[in-house]
């Protein structure tokens, strides 16, 4: 009988499409997903999945080059720099108009009501309405207006979803987190792109940064903040991870280069080196935010897997790489449940 699984994909902007590569080997092996929650782009690959589309999704975001991401690219400079009316509009041809009870398994998105400061939960209604709003990430993509609520990214409150799955009764719980950091022997696979497409696209990242309505200093002295209150979280965090969680231990630590900041413990070193763009600066202070956020939500509620796809491998917006990550995704699920199925024998 297949064991029936309760599937938590995490936020992490393009990182996101490593889900797939998870997807298809958790199924390779002959497990059931039986739910699924997930946040921002989690909440989008595990809509599309629930919906029974996910082969078509994948078809499409493999085919997209440096020119096709451009094409998709909407300018707004009203609180975020996309639109995303054609990037989503497109997710809405592939998956149709469906609500989530119409969905072949329970699913849920989670979102952040801005107006009202709290998590909230999409687990009826238009599927398509969820995952905009779990995924319209700060600055980048505008936020979604629903009545007198401004509804943005769930990974502002919570970017690793365990608590929508922990009463399904599933037999086991696995969880998908994109923003770590001690899986450093893991590269992306390389792919080469034309070099024009490229310089075009980081252009375009560059351009969008320099325009968004937040002062760089303002933006300098949040990453800062998180940076500080991070350091000072890991000693907390780590026993709770080493308990819960053998593989995810990480070796110690190398010695420090060029003065790149380290905790007590040797783990979440941040790497020294500064933002391309006042966008990139905003995301990664973003997503340092996550990181830490994550780390409790997994200390709180430890999944029976957790998979861990490190947050170097690609910048949060790099939404050109789905076919790296795909199979970055695939090998990192594959040598998780390798360990847990030999735990288990």
């Amino acid at each position: 009988m297949k064991k029936r699984v309760a599937l938590v994909l995490g936020s992490g902007g393009a990182r996101g499409y490593a889900h797939i590569g998870v997807i298809e080997e958790i199924e390779r092996r002959g497990y059931d997903i039986a739910c699924i929650a997930g946040c921002s782009m989690g909440a989008v690959v595990g809509g599309i999945y629930a919906a029974g589309k996910l082969d078509e999704y994948r078809n499409w975001i493999e085919s997209l080059d440096y020119l096709d991401v451009l094409r998709l690219v909407d300018v707004s400079f009203r609180l975020g720099a996309i639109r995303g009316e054609k990037v989503f509009g497109q997710i809405r041809k592939i998956v149709g108009e469906i609500n989530i009870e119409e969905l072949r398994i329970p699913y849920t998105a989670v979102a952040t009501d801005l107006t009202n400061q709290q998590e909230i939960w999409f687990q009826e209604g238009c599927l398509h309405q969820a995952m905009r709003a779990s995924a319209a990430i700060p600055s980048l993509f505008t936020p979604v207006m629903q009545g007198n609520r401004m509804l943005v990214d769930g990974g502002l409150l919570n970017p690793l979803p365990i608590v929508p799955v922990v009463s399904s009764h599933c037999d086991l719980i696995i969880a998908v987190n994109l923003n770590a950091t001690n899986q450093k022997h893991y590269q992306l696979p390389v792919i080469q792109r034309p070099p024009a497409f490229k310089s075009r696209f980081d252009s375009l990242v560059k351009s969008l940064g320099s325009h968004l309505p937040f002062r760089r200093k303002q933006a300098e002295q949040l990453l800062k903040l998180e940076q500080e209150a991070l350091h000072a979280q890991a000693a907390d965090i780590n026993p709770w991870l080493d308990s819960a969680e053998p593989e995810a231990q990480q070796p110690a630590a190398a010695p420090e280069k060029d003065g790149a900041p380290k905790s007590a413990t040797g783990s979440f070193i941040i790497d020294n080196v500064g933002p391309a763009s006042l966008l990139d600066l905003i995301n990664q202070s973003f997503e340092v935010m996550q990181t830490s956020l994550a780390q409790y939500k997994i200390a709180g509620y430890p999944p029976d897997v957790l998979i861990n796809v490190p947050k170097r491998v690609c910048r949060f917006f790099e939404f050109y790489k789905a076919p790296e990550l795909i199979a970055l995704g695939r090998e990192i699920a594959s040598d998780t449940l390798d360990r847990y199925e030999s735990e288990q024998s």
